[in-house]
């Protein structure tokens, strides 16, 4: 008997088209011998809506992490929803380094690799094993205060120090490899990884960074400064942002969004490369410029290149 396979599926469960693309993707691993896995949580809610007797046994048959597997006996995760879910799944096997295959069904969804339409096929290909896989580099975050680690996580796309009251600017200083460069009164601070580059980074104003680009980004928000500029620098520093005794208000930091911690005057955050990656499933390899133009819909038109010949 052949060894059984585990595929975990993540969706965003509040949305009834991330539920039904959810239904169909079950059904269809079921049917290939493929065992879906779902967390508790979610796997409650899936079996509430199951709406037909096919997708009740389908849904049935899905297994539940912890009880039937353990996240190391993924072979991959398949998401659908969004870039946020994504950030979810990876918070999910980030330790188990468990690929990670995005289908679509937000706005942008810069991290996924196909759109809903396509799901059939991502399930064919998922099943058959017609995938790469590709590391992202992530980030290690720390906070410190009087040099004692009061708190520790990780990133994928950032970490963002960012002011806690809407009224009061965030007094700062900035630091990179060990050296302070510059201090003042901000929104807030956005550390980022290349992958993050076309995300929070991306709306302050901050550059985009190719993936197999090696490099950390830091930008600023809204600066009351004459140097505020956005900052790539090498991928092994160490970038810091201290909450100065002067600032009139608490700060927060944020990463990825989705893990936040109070910062007081006086704290200080370090972020550095981590040594773990996020891994991701990608199904073409296909520049990184021409997923640009998709995923933001830009103006391309006249070009006269090697590929309008």
């Amino acid at each position: 008997m052949s060894e059984t396979r585990y595929i975990l599926i993540v969706t965003h469960v509040g949305r009834q088209d991330a539920v039904t693309a959810a239904l169909e993707a079950c059904e269809q691993l079921v049917a290939a011998g493929v065992t879906p896995v779902m967390t508790a949580d979610e796997l409650a809610v899936l079996r509430g809506k199951a709406l037909t007797p096919g997708q009740g046994l389908a849904v049935n048959t899905v297994a539940e992490i912890g009880v039937d597997c353990q996240l190391t006996e993924l072979e991959l995760v398949m998401v659908l929803g969004g870039d946020g879910t994504i950030l979810k799944a990876a918070e999910l096997v980030r330790d188990a380094q468990t690929p990670i295959l995005g289908v679509n069904l937000g706005h942008v969804g810069f991290l996924a690799e196909s759109e809903r339409e396509g799901l059939s096929d991502t399930v064919k290909r998922a099943v058959s094993r017609d995938y790469q896989v590709r590391e992202r580099l992530t980030l290690d975050v720390e906070v410190l205060v009087d040099e004692k680690i009061v708190y520790r996580t990780w990133a994928l796309n950032e970490a963002t120090v960012e002011k806690s009251a809407r009224e009061r600017m965030l007094e700062v200083v900035i630091e990179v490899d060990g050296r302070p460069l510059s201090s003042f009164g901000c929104d807030g601070i956005v550390m980022s990884t290349p992958t993050g580059s076309t995300a929070y980074a991306f709306s302050a104003g901050g550059p985009v960074v190719w993936p197999n680009v090696e490099a950390l980004l830091m930008v600023p928000l809204s600066a009351h400064a004459l140097f505020a500029r956005p900052l790539v620098v090498n991928p092994y520093s160490l970038l810091a942002v201290e909450v100065l005794q002067r600032s009139a208000g608490h700060g927060v930091l944020w990463c990825d969004g989705r893990r936040s911690t109070e910062l007081a005057p006086g704290s200080r955050v370090e972020v550095r490369r981590s040594e773990k990656s996020v891994k991701f499933a990608r199904l073409t390899e296909g520049p990184f410029t021409d997923r640009l133009v998709k995923k933001f819909s830009l103006p391309v038109a006249g070009w006269r290149g090697p590929a309008a010949q």
